[in-house]
């Protein structure tokens, strides 16, 4: 038999760090972040000094680069012309590679599973092509989540298999002759059949082609998302039922990830071996039968008969997932506070989180731009600090320490769940939806309250360019829903014309309260500061030097007060130094509209207030006159995503969570990757859209010449924007058309449909007692 699939683990090597670039009211958080790192460094010194994701100068360019430093580098080599075309270059080869016949496919599939396919893939493939699904080949992710249960092996006291089932070849290997656990579909079943028992999971039912939804009611236990999801799968499943054996599917109810399986469980299950005498070892061996039972009872206790869905004081998340790391890392050698520093009442101001330094001390950390999100950047087992950062940490739903079967719409490293599409992807709601027409039911192509793009921002041969918002003119009473008569337009063309700012609104959701005393340190809270306009600091953005008031000398300037031509396109980056408070007002606009559980703030709802900025809520229409939209985790991953992409704006988004669609979306082609420190945002801004009109105005407005002293500006002159990229209002339109692209052609509702169709497959086969008999013969 074929080497069966497996898991392997891979630890970051390129884990997130803060920077020491610019501070905000650092007198006042400082204190807070010593208490707060003395209390994690018990046992072992973090290190805070690792670079953002991947180095600058570790990528390869047609043009040699000495220095990951930005003063070293041009239009041509910034880290961000490179991507770009590395994504587009990835992207085609994916799209390129992908099988052209049924038969090409199986044999991709051997290739990469080391199996053949579940029975019934010939008539997933007739589903594909019947449907146009681009990326066929590409389901490694999903692979990966399932990988641990075909290591589950039965229960032999309880008949699941007997001692002349083994491969007697490979005596030990707990494996049968065909090369399959043990029992490994009665156990499967069993556990199914376990986790139905725990609090806000649900089960999506398949018996004789008709699909239908479970929810049992848990010791009185009330949840108001009973069913949401199972809804969905069952609504995705609805195309392919007919094809589908009897299975039961096991659906979080919440968006949190429940299963967090200990390192040593993965160690004995052979996972992260190179071979398939391994795969079988371990995983069922759980003692199933609890020893203290009354012997009548020992046929239905299960070790989830006493599970209760909330923490209730008696553990946290991160001391369950820092299990999930290898015996060796800071992760497991630490301690970890269980009191913030934060209840003593002191305030976080505005500084967003902790500071250090590059391993490269020549890349300011402001500058380095990561390469995909943070699932794939950020260590928590190698910076266990950083976990203070991110909600989903202080989930107050109490997680799964063994394999169970558990279907959610994401997944944060370390955590045990299998991927499914979101039922806010999937289904059409107001809130969620690009299109969505309510009145008459319908998802339209273009939304009501799309705003066209507008005349490209970038530098002309006159050296003119840049974002100048001060043109447009703006109907407060616009609002993309049901005002949607007045959209932002450029006075002098008088066209349709996006607002060149990053927007954000959202509620304060983003983590629990398990232990109390976090939630200032949460993802979405960071953000909120970050972007107030009150900031204090300054901030370094670097933009190619074709205009030449970067020079801010009086032979830059022409007898009319205007810039004069730039004369090198791929001009040298030179930095600008700006007050945080004057980019915040001009290209920020983030706030929170709603406080949720806001007694868990350190000080309450009047501190909460006092330190972010809130606004009134906004429809999803209203989004769409923004260039930039702002994409966060919430409680989990963020659910307005694919709305994001399926507009002609562009998403970056930072997230620490897998989805479904990962292996499928590019970064740097289809959305902008963001840091999960959002320090790199202003200089992400300055290479699309440059340095905006009202800052220089602010910054320089009152330069004068150092040899003559006479005013660079003289009274009555319009100061110009300075120009980011030469054609970097293009690439930001190149984006987003990219984005929605990708979201209409390749994240459709059919494409997820294709999904759960061969997630269902595998389904099958992992729940049945004769594997053998539910894989395809080839």
């Amino acid at each position: 038999m074929s080497t069966r699939p497996m898991l392997t683990r891979v630890p970051s090597d390129s884990p997130w760090t803060i920077s020491n670039q610019h501070r905000f009211s650092q007198r006042r958080w400082r204190p807070l972040l010593i208490l707060t790192l003395l209390a994690c460094s018990t046992v072992t010194v973090f290190k805070t000094g690792m670079p953002v994701g991947i180095p600058i100068s570790s990528f390869t360019s047609s043009s040699p680069v000495t220095s990951g430093h930005p003063s070293a580098l041009s239009y041509s080599t910034h880290p961000i012309t490179r991507k770009m075309k590395e994504a587009e270059e990835r992207f085609q080869a994916k799209i390129d590679k992908q099988s052209k016949t049924l038969s090409e496919a199986i044999e991709e599939y051997k290739h990469r599973f080391g199996m053949p396919p579940p029975k019934g893939f010939d008539k997933w493939w007739e589903f594909a092509m019947k449907n146009n699904v681009v990326l066929v080949d590409e389901y490694d992710t999903l692979m990966h989540d399932l990988a641990p249960f075909y290591a589950l092996r039965g229960q032999k006291e309880l008949g699941d298999f007997t001692d002349g089932d083994e491969d007697p070849s490979r005596p030990g290997s707990g494996l049968d002759r065909q090369g399959w656990a043990l029992g490994g579909g009665h156990e499967m079943r069993r556990r199914i059949a376990e986790v139905a028992s725990v609090a806000s999971i649900d089960i999506v039912q398949i018996r004789n082609g008709n699909l239908s939804t479970i929810s049992i009611s848990k010791d009185g236990f009330i949840d108001d998302e009973v069913s949401a999801r199972a809804q969905g799968l069952k609504a995705m499943l609805g195309s392919s039922v007919a094809n589908l054996p009897d299975m039961d599917f096991p659906v979080n109810a919440k968006a949190e990830g429940r299963v967090i399986i200990p390192w040593d469980r993965w160690a004995v299950a052979g996972q992260g071996g190179t071979t398939g005498e391994k795969i079988g070892l371990g995983m069922g061996n759980r003692s199933y039968i609890e020893d203290t039972a009354p012997h009548d009872t020992k046929d239905t206790l299960h070790p989830l008969s006493n599970f209760h869905p909330d923490w209730r004081g008696a553990g946290n998340v991160w001391d369950k997932w820092r299990r999930t790391c290898p015996p060796t890392s800071p992760a497991r050698k630490s301690y970890a506070s269980i009191r913030s520093a934060l209840v003593e009442g002191a305030s976080p101001s505005h500084h967003h989180l902790v500071t250090g330094s590059t391993d490269d001390a020549t890349v300011p950390n402001h500058f380095a731009f990561t390469s995909s999100t943070s699932f794939d950047t950020v260590s928590f087992c190698e910076q266990p600090h950083l976990h203070y950062t991110q909600g989903h940490f202080f989930s107050d739903w109490r997680t799964l320490d063994d394999l169970y079967p558990v279907l959610s719409p994401a997944r944060a490293k370390g955590f045990g769940d299998i991927k499914i599409p979101s039922h806010y992807y999937y289904g059409s709601t107001k809130a969620y939806t690009y299109g969505w027409d309510k009145a008459n039911q319908k998802v339209h192509s273009v939304d009501l309250g799309e705003v066209a793009w507008g005349d490209l921002t970038d530098a002309g041969p006159d050296g003119q360019g840049g974002v100048d918002d001060r043109d447009l003119i703006i109907d407060p009473d616009f609002d993309g829903h049901n005002n949607t008569s007045n959209p932002p337009r450029n006075s002098k063309t008088g066209k349709e014309s996006k607002r060149n700012k990053i927007f954000w609104r959202g509620a304060t959701t983003g983590g629990g309260n398990s232990p109390a005393g976090f939630a200032a340190l949460y993802q979405r809270h960071r953000a909120v500061r970050m972007a107030d306009w009150d900031a204090e600091g300054d901030v370094e953005i670097w933009v190619p030097n074709t205009n030449p008031i970067a020079n801010i000398s009086s032979t830059s300037i022409s007898s009319s007060g205007t810039p004069r031509s730039p004369t090198n396109v791929d001009a040298p980056l030179r930095a600008h130094k700006i007050p945080i408070a004057a980019l915040n007002k001009a290209l920020m606009d983030v706030a929170f509209v709603k406080a949720s559980n806001a007694n868990q703030y350190p000080g309450g709802l009047k501190k909460l207030k006092e330190e972010h900025r809130f606004a009134d809520g906004v429809s999803l229409g209203n989004h769409w006159q923004y260039k930039y939209l702002l994409d966060l985790d919430g409680m989990s991953y963020s659910g307005r995503f694919m709305s994001f992409l399926a507009s002609d704006s562009v998403p970056v988004k930072s997230t620490v969570y897998e989805e479904f669609f990962s292996d499928w979306i590019e970064p740097w082609l289809h959305y902008i990757p963001l840091s999960s420190s959002y320090e790199e945002i202003y200089n992400i801004f300055g290479y699309f859209s440059g340095i905006p009109a009202e800052v220089v105005e602010e910054v320089y407005g009152d330069a004068v010449d150092p040899e003559t002293g006479a005013p660079l500006f003289p009274p009555g002159t319009k100061i110009p924007a300075i120009p980011g990229a030469p054609d970097g209002d293009a690439r930001l339109q190149h984006i987003a058309q990219a984005g929605k692209k990708w979201k209409n052609t390749i994240a459709r509702k059919v494409d997820m449909e294709a999904y759960v169709y061969r997630l269902a497959l595998e389904w099958a086969r992992l729940n049945s007692v004769d594997r053998q008999g539910m894989t395809m013969k080839v």
